[in-house]
Order: structure tokens, then sequence, then C-alpha cells
């Protein structure tokens, strides 16, 4: 649905319900035009990924990993 701004400000709620129940609300002001939709529907459209610290904590568990260094002597090689 198109809102003028002045009317979505004083129809705030039922804005924000509409985008909530049926998608994005158009708002328009002079020649500038808004979009107002849910943050669940706005990520999904912009395609969000996780910063750094959530991408390593969403890997996989390292769990039962041995990180030990192997101390054995290097190989001889010709060189």
């Amino acid at each position: 649905m198109e809102w003028k701004l002045a009317e979505a400000k004083n129809k705030l709620s039922e804005v924000a319900n509409r985008a909530r129940d049926e998608g994005p609300q158009f708002l328009t002001r002079r020649d500038e035009e808004y979009v107002l939709l849910t943050r669940k529907e706005y990520q999904r459209l912009a395609g969000e990924e996780p910063n750094f610290i959530q991408f390593l904590l969403g890997g996989p568990s390292l769990e039962g990993l041995d990180l030990s260094r192997d101390k054995s002597p290097m190989r001889d090689i010709d060189l």
C-alpha cells in the first residue's frame, strides 16, 4: 500500500502492522519515496552476512582435534 508520509506518521502502528502482515509499505513525501518493511524481510532481501565473530563461532566444532606439534626430527633431503 502507498501512504503519504504525513498520513503514515499519524497511523504508524497501522502502517507497521501492515508491513508485518501484508508486506512492504510505500511512503511518499514530495518527490522522495521510502519503503517500510520488517527487519526479517530486510535481512532476507539484503542477504546480510554474519560478522567475522559470528562466522567463526558458526563453523564446525574443533573438539577432539589434535593440535599438538609433532616433535619428531625433520627428514633429510638432498639439495
